[in-house]
C-alpha cells in the first residue's frame, strides 16, 4: 500500500516528461524517503487510509500559523520557496522548486513563503477517511 502510494504521488508531480523520441515516458525519481525532515521514521496509519491532495498558492512572505500533523504529509513544490520551522528541534529548512517535503509528525511547524515570487505547494496527506491532518495551535500558547 505505501509504494502505491509513493507511485501515485510520483506520477502526479512528474509522469509528464516524455524521451526524446516521444515513444516512451520518462520517470525521474525526486527522492526516497523513510523518516520525515526531522529524522522520524514515516509511519503510515493502520485501518483505511485516504490519500487527500491540495495545491496551496502562498504570496512571498505570508507565514502559515504554527500547526502540527497527527499523521504523514508530503510536500512537493512547484513554485517559489518554503521555509519551514520546527519548534521541537529548533531547525529550520527551506525547499525551492523541484524539491519534496516529508513534514514532521506531531511536532509544533510553522511554514513561510519566503522566496520572492509565489509559493506553489502540492500538498499530500495520507490519514483515516474523513479526518483533518492540520491542528492549528491554539493562540494561548
Amino acid at each position: 500500500m505505501k509504494a502505491l502510494i509513493l507511485g501515485v504521488c510520483m506520477a502526479m508531480v512528474g509522469f509528464g516528461a516524455m524521451a526524446n523520441d516521444g515513444s516512451k515516458p520518462v520517470v525521474k525519481e525526486i527522492g526516497r524517503f523513510a523518516t520525515t525532515m526531522s529524522d522520524q521514521p514515516i509511519v503510515l496509519p493502520t485501518g483505511s487510509v485516504e490519500v487527500a491532495a491540495s495545491l496551496y498558492t502562498i504570496p512571498p512572505g505570508l507565514e502559515l500559523p504554527v500547526h502540527r500533523h497527527k499523521y504523514p504529509r508530503y510536500g512537493y513544490v512547484l513554485a517559489g520557496e518554503l521555509t519551514v520551522t520546527n519548534e521541537v528541534t529548533n531547525k529550520s529548512k527551506t525547499f525551492r522548486k523541484g524539491e519534496f517535503v516529508t513534514e514532521a509528525v506531531q511536532q509544533w511547524h510553522k511554514g513561510k513563503s519566503s522566496g520572492e515570487t509565489t509559493l506553489e505547494l502540492l500538498v499530500i496527506d495520507q490519514a483515516p477517511a474523513g479526518t483533518n491532518n492540520t491542528e492549528l495551535r491554539s493562540t494561548d500558547h
